[in-house]
């Protein structure tokens, strides 16, 4: 089986509220998207397809892929202007995988095992999705913040990427939700439940991976990522 890693590393993450594009802050002295890289590039899978800002091209190749020598990017890919057309940009170059792994680029923590474990599942499983039970009790609100209702927890997960799907299924839903202007998907398995088989949403299996793959999306998320970073390397 031939698995294909979709690096999502086109956004601004405007939250963060920095000049420069959160993958590309430094921690501990490299940049955030070098962790995410370095954990696919030592893990299983046989390549990795970056998908980047056209601006961000130069800077990309020359102070990351050529400084740290990643050999498993075998193509960059231009973002879209959402994150399902910087997907589809890539599922449209992966034809000759069999499975297909989409991460968010800003998501620095996860472990080669962990990437590793869920290609693994795929051998059993159709779809498999890293996330976590939620910790927290999760209130559903009206318009206007009143609460209505309090879904169990114990049903409850908090969803993560990577998430690996056989490609010749996400790519078939994604060219079905491509025909409308304006999908309201919020992660690539919901494409999966919306636009796939009928029947193909309960196939799709939540893998336990680890509360530390945070998503940096503020300030506050690179204490997070430092302290995490550091206490690994005790």
């Amino acid at each position: 089986m031939r698995n294909v890693a979709v690096i999502l590393a086109a956004g601004k993450g405007t939250r963060m509220g920095s000049r420069i594009s959160k993958q590309y802050i430094d921690v501990l002295g490299k940049p955030v998207i070098y962790y995410t890289l370095n954990a696919f590039e030592n893990s299983t899978v046989d390549e990795i397809i970056l998908v980047i800002s056209e601006q961000d091209r130069n800077y990309v190749e020359e102070t990351i892929l050529n400084h740290y020598g990643f050999h498993k990017i075998k193509r960059i890919v231009c973002g879209g202007k959402e994150r399902y057309h910087s997907v589809y940009n890539a599922l449209k170059q992966a034809g000759e995988a069999d499975n297909v792994l989409i991460h968010d680029g800003a998501r620095p923590l996860i472990l080669p095992g962990q990437i590793d474990m869920l290609v693994k599942q795929m051998e059993i499983y159709k779809a498999c999705v890293a996330g976590m039970p939620v910790k927290d009790t999760i209130k559903i609100v009206d318009q206007d913040q009143y609460v209505t209702d309090t879904p169990e927890r114990s049903r409850i997960w908090q969803v993560q990427t990577p998430q690996v799907f056989r490609y010749s299924e996400i790519k078939e839903a994604y060219d079905k939700m491509m025909l409308e202007e304006h999908p309201a998907v919020t992660d690539d398995a919901m494409v999966l439940e919306k636009y796939g088989n009928p029947d193909f949403k309960h196939e799709i299996r939540l893998v336990e991976v680890s509360y530390e793959n945070i998503k940096v999306t503020t300030k506050e998320d690179l204490i997070f990522m430092k302290g995490i970073l550091l206490n690994r390397g005790r």
